[in-house]
């Protein structure tokens, strides 16, 4: 008998043989392979871009590339682009290879640094921004997101249930569930936005900027 997520996951769109490539490489190469967004959220990414419609989106944190790929083969046209950035530089070989052999990894821009400090000197209007970095920041990450991102834009927010942590006193001295915890509630009570939290894998919260 297979379990929810098989079955959700037979039917579905099936994962493109490039992106379950790059999973089983993220997970053999990597440490903490689970962090990419995998098959279920990496077609709802895709689909949710293709909602929208933006021509370019923000990522913070780009692990192994697997999120922004998704987002890049959402996009209506080769001229809109992903503008993803990674503080870890101990990734960059294996992302940067794995981006530039896909087929929409020429609409990626990826770079390694704090999307904090580097996206706003962009100067660039987001439709769309991404969140999957330190949840330690989230909020601060939320606010920037905030003043880049359009008026009716949207602002993903990935692991906002943190695997159940959020409602576990076990974790209450977590650095990592604290800050998912504080950015809950401050996105909870802010009324420049309109937000949903949808309980799939560990968390996935869609809020549209007023």
């Amino acid at each position: 008998m297979c379990n929810i997520t098989d079955y959700i996951l037979a039917h579905i769109d099936a994962e493109p043989d490039y992106l379950h490539r790059l999973w089983r490489a993220t997970n053999l190469e990597l440490l903490n392979g689970r962090m990419a967004s995998g098959h279920l959220q990496g077609r709802l990414l895709k689909m949710l871009v293709e909602m929208v419609r933006p021509r370019n989106i923000l990522e913070v944190g780009t692990f192994s590339g697997y999120s922004a790929l998704c987002m890049a083969e959402g996009l209506a046209d080769d001229d809109c682009r992903v503008y993803t950035f990674e503080v870890n530089d101990e990734v960059e070989d294996f992302t940067r290879r794995w981006i530039a052999g896909s087929p929409y990894g020429h609409r990626v821009q990826f770079t390694i640094g704090d999307a904090l400090q580097l996206a706003p000197a962009l100067g660039i209007t987001f439709d769309m921004a991404f969140l999957d970095g330190d949840k330690r920041t989230y909020v601060e990450a939320y606010e920037m997101a905030l003043k880049v991102v359009r008026p009716g834009g949207f602002i993903l927010a990935d692991n906002t249930l943190w695997d159940g942590h959020v409602t576990d006193p076990v974790y209450d001295r977590d650095h990592q569930t604290q800050g998912i915890r504080r950015f809950n509630n401050y996105v909870a009570a802010d009324a420049r936005t309109d937000k949903v939290i949808l309980p799939i894998r560990d968390g996935l919260t869609i809020i549209k900027k007023k």
